[in-house]
């Protein structure tokens, strides 16, 4: 048992997951006190069909071209959103799943006839934790330092300033750990922690978070079983836990 859990392969693992979650869990909770829960998952397909179209077209699949063309389409998507939530506000979120779904199904047809279309799209969607490499997490940390810096510091989490972070949030993480991942990462910890007071939310939050990839990359090395669908299952059980044991520390108006 213990031979498997090799260190290696687990630390880079783990360490993509605290960097994801230290810029996710303050933007899941803003998107959840906004009530545009799905925001994150269709600027994250969008950014992912980004990355489809850019390799369609022969680049890369880690070159800059990729990554720009992934920003370019996030960002592109982030406005769009933005734009809904000024002029359609009624239908807002009927729209974001329309964006959703559009996208995916866009991605569908750019593969439709590539041999190898439904392991990439698999590998989208899922993600590959687990061959997360040291190198990897360079540019990945110095986007989340950014981001911080910009939220918290700034204050840049209104309006345009939010679309924008969250846009480059997305685009960071998506092509590392997936899109189910991503989704996670966001809105479990910040449902989890919702009922604990503002201050001690966020700790929470990342603590739900951490707990959850930790727990479940070494699951995933034990059972042998995808490592990303575990993760997305251990951090919802330790929200549920936290849920229940924080509805006694109700926010304050």
């Amino acid at each position: 048992m213990i031979e498997s859990l090799d260190i290696s392969i687990l630390g880079p693992a783990f360490f993509a997951g605290l960097l994801v979650l230290a810029s996710h869990v303050p933007l899941g909770q803003e998107v959840l006190k906004r009530g545009i829960i799905f925001i994150d998952l269709a600027i994250a397909q969008i950014a992912g069909f980004g990355v489809i179209l850019a390799t369609r077209l022969g680049f890369e699949s880690h070159g800059w071209e990729v990554q720009l063309i992934a920003i370019s389409s996030a960002l592109l998507g982030a406005f769009g959103l933005s734009l809904l939530n000024k002029y359609k506000p009624q239908i807002q979120e009927a729209l974001i799943g329309v964006s959703f779904i559009l996208a995916a199904t866009g991605s569908i047809l750019i593969l439709a006839n590539n041999p190898h279309g439904g392991e990439q799209l698999k590998e989208l969607m899922v993600g590959q934790i687990l061959w997360v490499t040291w190198a990897e997490l360079i540019p990945l940390a110095a986007v989340t330092g950014f981001i911080l810096l910009m939220w918290f510091v700034f204050k840049l989490n209104q309006r345009m300033g939010f679309y924008l972070l969250f846009a480059l949030a997305v685009t960071s993480s998506v092509q590392l750990i997936g899109v189910y991942l991503v989704f996670a990462s966001l809105i479990i910890p910040a449902l989890g922690s919702r009922h604990y007071v503002a201050k001690k939310s966020l700790v929470i939050a990342y603590i739900i978070g951490a707990l959850g990839y930790g727990l479940g990359l070494i699951a995933s090395s034990i059972l042998d079983l995808p490592s990303g669908a575990l993760i997305v299952w251990m951090v919802a059980c330790i929200a549920l836990l936290s849920g229940f044991f924080g509805t006694k520390e109700q926010q304050t108006t």
